[in-house]
């Protein structure tokens, strides 16, 4: 190989790795990758063949010396023969993510990001499978390093992609072709300045209409064809050389290294009022915020530094307009460079000539990215900090950080799905999270705080059956290599709030205890107090669902009982009537019932402590809606469910018998024991006994065949058992309803089980008690199951 000078410049990276194997071998991390054979003299590239480049972090084993572990823009690599092939980590969501962008797709809208050095990228919110969001489910839109996208609203086909510096383009999601439509100047015009992640706005007031911005705002009404500009540089168009770089201007020898670097006096953010059309914001990078009340004709300059506490070297990361009011703007500005990381977020209620901070508590540096709006409720905002996700109900006199599994990281961009209320939020460094249905959040106060809990109403739930594409299972049988991120819990999905834990007497007491000081006697309660806590059941917080007619079809009992907001899924099933003990199977792991039909339900919300049962909040409604239809002409929803609780109370009573099978079993050898201990001859007790176990094995085998038989092969006629198999298999993978042959398995399953039934309670509840009193008049000794008033 050639010798090669190593790394990238001194703004970027570079990291030298010395192996722990071979003396004198060198790893010089760069955006490719050099090593050196002998002490650094010369460098050769490293293979990066199918691997990802930019690489970042080394690690080698002390057991293989051919093995090395590399982190790069790409993510995770390995290589066993020293970077002669790689094996990628495909199971890690680690992506960095600038920028985010949501369509309104259905029935699931689809999430976009522009990535650092990894493309521009789409994929599904949720899916209609049991498996997930997997790595196949997503797509890319563009080459390169992705920067901002957006949707086209109406219209999700449409979207807008781009890489750093302006490059931007328009793809078509049917075709899956990219335009080029980056914004050319006319002759004469002096050079284009674009930001590394130039800002690309959608007006609210035309799906067709672009903003896009270098030193200057454009405008397109043709999705891109063609642009116009609306403004002229709204920078402080300095030469950059010239600013002073610790504390003063440095001379043109220095070693300047601008490879890779954005340009600098740029348009940042863009933001257009709903409110009022041609209501414009522009921020910059160089400490400028840009008005214009009349599409682009006059322009109002404000320094950033004349802002209550901002620093003028602030650069503008956000600027939004106010979607209920044309004079209230927002802003979010970062002044990280400087060594400043303090959060600063304004908002002006007079078009941007007064401000005022709503940082408020946000903690200090949380410098903040990113700040949305709620489309219902004015003064709830959400805020993306460096370090995770506020959101406040006051406008920003208290912001809250948003837990429940959000991680410790910087959330460069923050989107609403208005349709589904859905707060997306893009991690730099962990992908993308979803906070689902945040709507409770809009009736937070300090009344419901206090009060007595909560249950807020779900929105629509979705009526599927869902998908199965790659077998049964999450993972199904790929491996845990195989990465899936979770959907949504199915069905529909409640929040709650408890205003405190529920607990236990043993519970309360044990925490007045910790009260005491260590050197005080703690009192003991006593032993009706001791016995009583003993015998006290844990508290439940049970979710009770009701028809249109107001049947309970379902309770669920399941949800946490600690003080806080929390949420439990019902999956639009009634409850499980398999007999208990019954196991589940492959395709449902857990035993479960049967779809319930769309429409109009109700649910309420109650705790249950110590015996007592109080409700919680009041009734709340909602629909259940189906989600898709077959091609072939198909049942309503009603007779599918029909049909489905005909196959429900099947399966109630052949589970039933055949649970019972087995303790049957074990009773008729019982009586043979008890038998055997009486003081009888061999002969009427013996053929009556005969005749029990004779009528129990002809019932086992109507129910589910000969297991003796059966397991070499011999055909029996279809039972009970094959019948409910045939209609339950057949119908349970689809919402088209059931064939006439499934109709007519069933009509002969119902038929087959009434006269099992029939001979299965003649056994059990008058033949083998009356035997049981002739063993007892025979002095047999007491078999469990008996009836104790037979002995006497």
């Amino acid at each position: 190989s050639d010798t090669v000078s190593g790394g990238t410049g001194p703004h970027y990276y570079q990291e030298l790795y010395a192996s722990p194997h071979h003396p004198g071998r060198l790893y010089l991390m760069s955006n490719t990758t050099v090593i050196s054979y002998d002490f650094g003299k010369t460098f050769v590239p490293m293979s990066n063949e199918h691997k990802h480049g930019d690489d970042h972090a080394i690690a080698f084993r002390p057991d293989d010396k051919d093995y090395l572990m590399l982190g790069s823009d790409g993510g995770l690599y390995e290589t066993f023969d020293h970077t002669k092939t790689w094996r990628f980590i495909a199971n890690m969501p680690i992506t960095q993510f600038y920028k985010v962008a949501v369509d309104d797709d259905e029935p699931f809208y689809n999430v976009y990001g522009g990535t650092q050095d990894n493309n521009s990228q789409g994929g599904p919110s949720r899916t209609d499978n049991i498996h997930g969001i997997r790595n196949s489910d997503w797509f890319i839109t563009l080459f390169g390093d992705g920067h901002d996208q957006a949707t086209e609203p109406g219209n999700p086909d449409i979207v807008y992609s781009e890489w750093q510096q302006g490059n931007l383009v328009r793809y078509d999601r049917t075709v899956g072709e990219i335009v080029y439509i980056k914004p050319q100047g006319e002759a004469g015009d002096p050079p284009e300045r674009f930001n590394w992640d130039a800002p690309i706005l959608i007006s609210p007031h035309s799906a067709t209409r672009l903003y896009f911005a270098s030193q200057r705002v454009w405008r397109s009404d043709d999705r891109g064809d063609t642009w116009t500009t609306i403004s002229g540089d709204l920078t402080r168009d300095q030469e950059r050389l010239l600013l002073p770089i610790m504390g003063r201007q440095q001379s043109w020898d220095s070693p300047w290294d601008m490879l890779a670097m954005s340009q600098y006096n740029t348009i940042t953010s863009l933001a257009e009022s709903p409110v009022a059309e041609g209501v414009i914001y522009a921020g910059t990078d160089d400490g400028l915020i840009q008005i214009t009340t009349d599409g682009g004709s006059s322009w109002r300059e404000v320094e950033v530094g004349d802002l209550p506490g901002v620093p003028d070297t602030a650069f503008v990361n956000d600027i939004k307009a106010d979607l209920f009011d044309a004079e209230t703007v927002y802003v979010a500005l970062d002044n990280h460079k400087y060594g400043d990381y303090a959060p600063y977020l304004l908002k002006s209620t007079d078009g941007g000539r007064r401000w005022t901070s709503i940082a408020s508590d946000i903690p200090d540096k949380h410098l903040v990215w990113r700040v949305v709006q709620d489309h219902v409720s004015p003064g709830l905002l959400f805020a993306g900090t460096e370090f995770g996700i506020f959101f406040t109900v006051d406008g920003g006199e208290r912001w809250i950080e948003l837990n429940g599994g959000v991680p410790t990281i910087s959330f460069r961009d923050l989107e609403i799905q208005r349709r589904e209320n859905d707060l997306v939020g893009a991690s730099f460094g962990r992908s993308f999270y979803i906070l689902d249905d945040y709507s409770p959040l809009r009736e937070v106060s300090d009344d419901l705080l206090a009060g007595e809990g909560a249950l807020f109403a779900p929105r629509r739930a979705w009526w599927y059956l869902e998908q199965m594409p790659m077998g049964g299972g999450q993972k199904a049988a790929q491996g845990h290599g195989f990465y899936t991120a979770a959907n949504p819990p199915f069905g529909a999905v409640f929040t709650y709030y408890l205003p405190e834990d529920l607990m236990t007497a043993a519970t309360r007491r044990q925490e007045a205890e910790k009260q005491f000081d260590a050197d005080e006697d703690i009192p003991f309660p006593g032993w009706d107090a001791v016995v009583a806590e003993q015998k006290e059941p844990e508290p439940e917080v049970i979710l009770s669902i009701r028809d249109a007619d107001g049947n309970v079809v379902r309770r669920l009992n399941d949800g946490p009982t600690k003080k806080g907001f929390h949420r439990i899924a019902w999956d639009l099933r009634g409850p499980a009537t398999q007999a208990i003990g019954v196991q589940g199977n492959y395709f449902s792991p857990q035993v479960r019932g049967m779809l319930l039909a769309p429409g109009t339900y109700s649910a309420t919300l109650a705790t249950r402590v110590a015996g007592e049962t109080s409700p919680v909040g009041s009734e709340v409604t909602f629909e259940v809606e189906r989600m898709t239809k077959g091609v072939l002409h198909e049942a309503s929803a009603d007779d599918v469910v029909a049909f489905w609780q005909r196959i429900d109370a099947l399966q109630r009573q052949t589970t039933a018998i055949g649970q019972s099978m087995p303790m049957l079993e074990k009773r008729m050898e019982q009586l043979r024991e008890a038998l055997s201990r009486t003081r009888s001859a061999p002969a009427e007790l013996d053929q009556g006994l005969e005749a029990l176990r004779s009528e129990f094995y002809d019932i086992r085998r109507l129910v589910g065949g000969t297991p003796e038989a059966g397991g070499v092969g011999h055909l029996e006629e279809t039972t009970v058992g094959g019948h409910l198999f045939f209609v339950s298999i057949g119908t349970m993978f689809s919402t088209y309803g059931p064939t006439p042959a499934q109709e007519r398995g069933m009509d002969r399953a119902e038929q087959q089980l009434a006269e099992v039934r029939r001979r299965f309670i003649a056994l059990t509840e008058e033949r083998i008690p009356a035997f049981e009193k002739q063993l007892s008049g025979a002095g047999a000794p007491w078999v469990p199951g008996m009836p104790l008033s037979v002995i006497e």
